[in-house]
């Protein structure tokens, strides 16, 4: 059994210490593949160099997330799309609008989803979408841009509603789940939209180190998320929807590489 995370933030500085511990972990629990965020031109950059030292197994995205829009000045976004462009970044994001939060202006951060909705658009890859109560302008931006993404896009870490779920699916967007669901203070409708979301476009994904799924038993000794647990919220989810644990993976890994490109690689 095979498993992708799309979601790790393997550049945090939670990981300096024992990175390559937890991407063995990870590959011994099964997650034979992942693609690390960008959030920043920092983080991008960095989660370039770590696919690069491991070609074939671990993917970057490129991209500013909204807490950050300020940055994306007209260098940054130069720099963005050369990135962009290299084969080990398989998507344009992480991107999109966070009003819960509020870190940028929200003027500032609609201006940097267009771009960079824009530079996917451009360079023909996925976007890695981000929206935290901010549908409605997330997308009516995103409506405006979709024709013209031609590599369509992921709802990454999707918590939302049936009608947003039913949105993104109209979108013809893939829908990423994390260990939101496993929550019971906030995730149990995740439970009952699992069913519903078409094997075809459902991936799977840690968005480590934050959302440590509360259900893990033994509990980990930090609350430090990681790709291991990858495993864990693919059996929520195959639970939830009423399937094998071995036949939701093999759909969200075809699905998975199907939407980023990626070649199947032997355990």
């Amino acid at each position: 059994m095979q498993l992708i995370d799309i979601g790790i933030n393997l550049t945090h500085d939670s990981f300096d210490e024992d990175r390559e511990q937890v991407i063995e972990r990870a590959r011994r629990a099964g997650v034979v593949q992942m693609i690390v965020t960008g959030a920043s031109g920092s983080s991008t950059r960095k989660a370039l160099a770590l696919a690069r030292s491991s070609p074939g197994r671990l993917f970057a995205t490129a991209g500013v997330h909204p807490h950050h829009a300020q940055e994306l000045n007209g260098e940054l976004l130069a720099e963005l799309a050369e990135l962009a462009r290299a084969p080990e970044v398989v998507a344009v994001g992480e991107c999109g609008l966070d009003y819960y939060r509020d870190y940028s202006p929200r003027p500032a951060q609609r201006r940097a989803f267009a771009e960079q909705l824009a530079l996917a658009a451009a360079n023909g890859k996925p976007v890695f979408l981000h929206q935290r109560d901010a549908h409605e302008d997330f997308t009516a931006i995103l409506r405006e841009q979709r024709a013209q993404l031609r590599g369509g896009g992921v709802a990454h870490c999707f918590t939302g509603t049936r009608a947003e779920l039913d949105c993104y699916l109209e979108l013809e967007l893939a829908i990423g789940i994390t260990g939101w669901i496993c929550d019971e203070r906030r995730g149990t409708h995740l439970v009952a939209l699992a069913p519903h979301i078409p094997a075809a476009r459902l991936l799977l994904e840690t968005d480590a180190p934050y959302l440590l799924p509360r259900d893990l038993v033994p509990r980990p000794h930090t609350r430090r998320n990681e790709p291991a647990y990858l495993r864990h919220i693919a059996a929520v989810v195959a639970h939830a929807r009423g399937q094998p644990l071995e036949e939701l993976a093999a759909s969200a890994t075809a699905a998975t590489r199907a939407l980023f490109h990626l070649g199947a690689v032997d355990d």
